[in-house]
């Protein structure tokens, strides 16, 4: 019976560091920054200016690992707000963007 041959050191793989994030091209940010804003604005013309939706429901539109998007939809309705393209709703009544907290709801700015 032959000894177990032990493994030259040499050809060892070097232990495993973390692979760093690949940096986002600032372009890249404003396209997915314009794609959450388009698809707030195409759920909420969908439903018309006597529906509301949730933040919830654009999120799930874009992604089906939906949940870490919704900071950056938040973010994006308040920018289409501030715009006066929509409103953002507190428990049924508009409200300014600086004062979004907790249960949003969003709907078309009525002309």
């Amino acid at each position: 019976m032959n000894p177990p041959v032990e493994p030259d050191q040499t050809d060892a793989a070097p232990p495993s560091a973390p692979i760093p994030p690949a940096p986002i091209p600032p372009g890249m940010i404003a396209t997915v920054e314009t794609e959450m804003e388009a698809m707030i604005l195409r759920i909420a013309k969908a439903r018309g200016v006597e529906k509301s939706l949730c933040p919830t429901d654009v999120a799930r539109a874009l992604a089906e690992d939906w949940r870490p998007l919704l900071f950056d939809i938040r973010a994006a309705a308040a920018r289409l707000a501030e715009r006066d393209q929509i409103e953002i709703l507190r428990h049924g009544k508009p409200i300014s963007p600086s004062a979004v907290k907790g249960v949003i709801r969003l709907r078309l700015k009525p002309s």
